[in-house]
């Protein structure tokens, strides 16, 4: 089993600054993804919630030992969440951050992830693609 995080208004996809997020809403893109990856179980939880992100993150990697790996987009936590960072240090699964939007060509503060050093990999500008290039990287990790 693979989870996907995601992280603050990413409930609002397919709403929310249709012109850098598109149109489409998660739940429409992960049943696209769940075809995709038929073999693979993907759970997916969203919250608004920085406490309840790591709650999540803990349970997924001490409590869930079926879970593989973790596909996260902290939306702006990236750039100040020391706390979900520290939570993805404190586990022992592979953890590749997403973003939507390239964070590099957007406001200056976007440009750095506090997150990322702390995850496998980290993938930006990709769109609603990036969660499955990395959800392809962590299915074929031997």
């Amino acid at each position: 089993m693979i989870c996907i995080i995601n992280g603050p208004n990413l409930n609002l996809l397919g709403k929310r600054q249709p012109e850098i997020y598109g149109t489409t809403t998660f739940e429409d893109y992960l049943s696209s993804l769940r075809e995709a990856f038929p073999s693979t179980d993907i759970e997916y939880f969203q919250s608004n919630c920085e406490g309840e992100i790591i709650d999540h993150i803990h349970r997924l990697g001490y409590q869930t030992p079926g879970c593989t790996g973790i596909v996260i987009n902290p939306g702006a936590y990236a750039h100040y969440s020391y706390a979900i960072a520290d939570a993805i240090a404190s586990i022992q699964l592979p953890v590749v951050e997403v973003h939507i939007s390239n964070i590099h060509a957007r406001d200056e503060f976007r440009h750095k992830s506090v997150t990322a050093p702390v995850c496998k990999a980290m993938l930006c500008g990709f769109g609603l693609d990036g969660y499955r290039l990395a959800l392809t990287w962590l299915t074929n990790r031997p």
